[in-house]
Order: C-alpha cells, then sequence, then structure tokens
C-alpha cells in the first residue's frame, strides 16, 4: 500500500562510518549507522509513526546535514541547528531531549543521565532509549558512557564512539 507521505534518505560518507540521512517534510528524523544492528526496527517505527514510505533521494534537510556533518569531521562545527523530528515514545523523547543538553566534549554515564532525568533507578530503561535514538550524533548518544569510564555500547560501533569522542576531544 503507497503511503502519503515520503522520508527522503541520503548516504553520508563519515571518516568514522557511512551514515543514513533521513528527512521528513522539513526536519531531519534520520542519522543512523548503515552497519547498525536491528536497524530495521528504527526503520519500521520511523514508516509506522510517519505514515510514509522511503525514498533514496536528497532533501534541503538532508544536503544541510550533509554540510553540518562536514563541518563537524572538519572540527568548524561543535553545534548543530537542524531541525529535527523525533519518532518513540514520550518516555524516548524525554532522553533524547536530554541527550542534546550534553555539551560538545563532555560525556555522561548512564546513570548520571537517569538522574538528571530524575529517575535515578532507570539505568537500564535510560540506556535502552538511549540506543533506540534514529539521529546519532545530531542528538549526541555517543557522549553517554559507562559509569566506570568506559565505552559501552554504541549502534555505530565502539570504533566509531572512539573516534567521536576523540574529534570532540582533539
Amino acid at each position: 500500500m503507497k503511503r502519503l507521505n515520503t522520508i527522503y534518505l541520503q548516504l553520508y560518507h563519515s571518516p568514522c562510518g557511512d551514515l543514513m540521512l533521513g528527512s521528513f517534510e522539513d526536519k531531519l528524523c534520520l542519522c543512523d549507522w548503515v552497519t547498525r544492528r536491528h536497524k530495521e526496527a528504527i526503520y519500521q517505527r520511523l514508516q509506522r509513526n510517519l505514515q510514509a514510505d522511503y525514498e533514496e533521494e536528497a532533501s534541503e534537510i538532508t544536503l544541510k546535514a550533509s554540510r553540518q556533518l562536514d563541518e563537524y569531521f572538519r572540527k568548524q562545527r561543535i553545534n548543530f541547528d537542524l531541525p529535527l523530528l523525533f519518532t518513540g515514545t514520550v518516555f524516548q523523547k524525554k532522553v533524547w531531549n536530554k541527550l542534546l543538553e550534553i555539551p560538545y566534549g563532555k560525556t555522561v554515564s548512564y546513570r548520571e543521565l537517569a538522574c538528571q532525568l530524575d529517575i535515578p533507578n532507570a539505568v537500564r530503561a535510560v540506556a535502552n532509549a538511549n540506543g533506540a535514538n534514529a539521529i546519532s550524533i545530531f542528538v549526541p548518544c555517543h557522549r553517554v558512557i559507562g559509569s566506570n569510564h568506559t565505552l559501552t555500547g554504541y549502534a555505530g560501533g565502539l570504533e566509531a564512539k572512539k573516534m567521536l569522542l576523540t574529534l570532540e576531544n582533539d
């Protein structure tokens, strides 16, 4: 069944792996690692919640996202200014909005993030919401680390997470 709405997709080649950018109407709804395991769940969630089909064609938003990512990787940008569209539960959106508050070059633990959300006993739920983030880098889930300061879980892989954190701290 053809849906009326369209999510426009564009591939982006980053220094730490390929990303699929997606826009819906005038907002970025996807910046996800091509190699991510279980990415189908993210794609299905977007498609279901937005009642949209995918089309591999650049949009004004995905082109702008590409330019901003280029600047980020050249260390010419520390803040993004694209309109974002979150598709998830109320809880997930709360976690993703809190991720936007983590400053460039800083990290927080999953426990600290849960405490900032006033739900200190929900570390696992916060970690799961963090992992369900469909807008990597723009929504900096890579800045969340283990309580013992180790790099833990990242959709783009731990090597990509390490590269992003190193980029922000050099």
